[in-house]
């Protein structure tokens, strides 16, 4: 029987030939450059069969490609197994990205046509198309954008969701919309611009003070935000007849009430071509959709766009007061929930199995018992031995593998709370362990800490923080593949920008009032995974005559177990920091655990 992946692309250069086209792009995002699309834009994963968040495919009438990072190798040599398509590998000395890829690539004609979704892809990955054949000068190019060009085979495609909107006041978030609103004009302003289009959701959700639900684990709306000199033009998905939910309905009257125009979100492109209530409109090309770009430029006259990046993302990775100390409080309520399901965990499996899905949904149970849950911030990863070698693995629901009284198990998992959101990994010894699980497990432990213990003069920059993480695996000749550490939103994104810390050189210094995970980790294909997880907020460390200081304050508080350690590889410090660190968990958690959970806490948090 043929694959059904296969046939799909065999489809897709059935339509190539019809209309001329060379090579087609597909990426997996959607019209607003999210991380996590919703269904309706899960476009790679129609295509090829592949279900990682970081994917794009490129299809030419010989040859169909996924391009992705090292995280999702593993996971990608199996599910593309008897499509065809061709694993391009990403964030690896020897990578060639698509860009340069299609420009060596051999086609017949001196014409080459590459044909893209306009709507899902930025500017900026049409601008590097384009450079990188100008500057081979054999081919001439020419972009072709069909807006919604799955729609030439997806049948059965989902519509784009509309799901409740609430509201969030000045006192969950610290600043109201109308504040927002008016930074951001003064903001804009200072780059000589009127106006600003705004198309991330995370910004669009920031700005507004709105959170929905339109993509699963983030609480965003599908919409674009226009703001000018006058107006504020919110363009989100209405229902035709104007029948809503009663918190959507409170939230749209609250923003007419602002001053907002509620409009609808097809409605952006006519708004854009007809605009004459601007001198000078600030796009960010990173996130910008070519589609709309391409209205901007066809009806914009010369020197109207200025292509920066957007002012949203720095404010908003800088949290206020009042954020900092409701991701203080949804973090504690989080600990609680993870030593309860640890400790569920570990007297369960003396009584009888417990396989990966079940414990993924007992996580969750917990979780959803904390006041202003909102869901989890992403799909749980609950992987036992080898599965955990997979840094995005997926469980599965049905005949998931069942945990041993051996071996690690690692579970990564996180909640989205009216008060914040969280992002916790540990990694687990459920019994004896062989020697290399313990190395590993000790050594990507001591990579942890040694982040953790950071201090920094102010300006510096995450990637040049990332070797203090390395440094352990590296003196060891291992490594992971994925960033050290991202940002994360509050009742956002749970991976925001523009801060970072990894190997990739970001200039954006870490500053105080910045959260940001410390994730380091080590992969066994077929064996075991091992990563330590804990989100950290950037503060102050005091001043002298060399340079303002800065360091990291935990703000996830949950114990890491020492029964996998092998305590000769760890120096004093890092075993003061680690008996500090646990002596605390048990501090703030087991007065809100039961006596037995406590009694048990107060063992797993005793000093080595």
């Amino acid at each position: 029987m043929e694959n059904r992946y296969a046939s799909r692309v065999e489809r897709l250069r059935a339509i190539m030939r019809q209309r001329g086209w060379d090579a087609v792009v597909i990426t997996g995002s959607d019209p607003h450059s999210s991380e996590y699309p919703a269904p309706r834009w899960k476009c790679v994963e129609w295509i090829s069969g592949f279900t990682g968040e970081a994917g794009d495919v490129v299809v030419t009438l010989d040859h169909a490609g996924l391009w992705t990072d090292t995280r999702y190798f593993i996971q990608a040599n199996r599910q593309l197994e008897g499509t065809g398509i061709e694993l391009h590998k990403t964030r690896v000395p020897e990578q060639v990205l698509i860009p340069e890829w299609l420009s060596k690539y051999y086609f017949p004609d001196d014409e080459v046509v590459v044909a893209v979704d306009g709507l899902c892809q930025q500017v900026s990955a049409i601008s590097e198309i384009e450079e990188a054949f100008a500057s081979r000068g054999e081919a001439e190019l020419r972009v072709v954008s069909v807006p919604d060009l799955m729609n030439l085979l997806w049948s059965d495609r989902p519509a784009i969701p509309a799901m409740p909107i609430i509201s969030l006041g000045a006192d969950l978030v610290g600043e109201s919309r109308l504040e927002r609103i008016s930074w951001l004009r003064e903001s804009i302003g200072q780059k000589g611009c009127d106006a600003i289009l705004l198309t991330a959701l995370d910004e669009i959700a920031w700005v507004l003070n709105v959170r929905g639900s339109d993509i699963d684990y983030n609480p965003l709306v599908i919409s674009y935000l226009l703001v000018t000199a006058g107006e504020v033009n919110w363009y989100v998905k209405k229902d035709v007849f104007g029948r809503y939910d009663s918190d959507t309905a409170d939230t749209f009257a609250e923003m007419e009430d602002d001053g907002v125009n509620v409009l609808p979100y097809d409605e952006i492109d006519i708004a854009l071509a007809g605009q004459t209530y601007w001198e000078r409109l600030l796009v960010d090309p990173s996130t910008l959709n070519y589609s709309l770009y391409s209205t901007l430029k066809a009806y914009s006259q010369e020197g109207a766009l200025l292509e920066a990046a957007s002012p949203v993302p720095l404010r908003k990775a800088v949290k206020n007061a009042v954020e900092i100390e409701g991701m203080r409080e949804c973090h504690v309520e989080d600990g609680v929930a993870m030593e309860k399901f640890l400790y569920w965990l570990e007297t369960t499996l003396r009584e009888r199995p417990v396989d990966e899905w079940e414990a993924s949904e007992k996580l969750t149970q917990l979780r959803a018992q904390i006041p202003g849950y909102k869901g989890d911030s992403f799909e749980t990863i609950s992987a036992y031995g080898e599965g955990g070698a997979l840094p995005h693995y997926v469980t599965p629901r049905a005949n998931a593998p069942v945990l041993q009284p051996h071996g690690l198990y690692l579970n990564d998992s996180g909640g989205q709370f009216m008060n914040g959101t969280t992002d916790i990994t540990r990694t687990v010894p459920l019994g004896p362990c062989t020697m290399l699980e313990k190395e590993d497990y000790t050594l990507v432990l001591k990579a942890h800490i040694d982040l953790a213990m950071a201090v920094w003069p102010r300006g510096t920059a995450g990637c040049q923080l990332d070797a203090l993480a390395r440094g352990p695996l590296w003196r060891a000749h291992r490594n992971f593949g994925h960033g050290t550490g991202h940002g994360v939103g509050f009742f956002l994104g749970v991976h925001e920008g523009p801060h970072d810390i990894r190997q990739n050189f970001n200039r954006v210094p870490l500053v105080p009032g910045m959260i940001t995970s410390n994730e380091p980790g080590i992969y066994r294909e077929g064996m075991h995974g091992v990563r330590h997880e804990n989100l950290y907020l950037v503060v102050e460390d005091g001043s002298n005559e060399f340079a303002d200081w800065l360091r990291f304050e935990p703000l996830t508080y949950c114990h890491f177990d020492t029964a996998g350690i092998i305590r000769d590889l760890l120096d004093a410090d890092e075993i003061k920091w680690l008996n500090a660190y646990n002596q605390k968990v048990y501090d703030m958690i087991a007065t809100r655990l039961t006596p037995e959970e406590a009694e048990w806490l107060q063992k797993k948090c005793q000093a080595i």
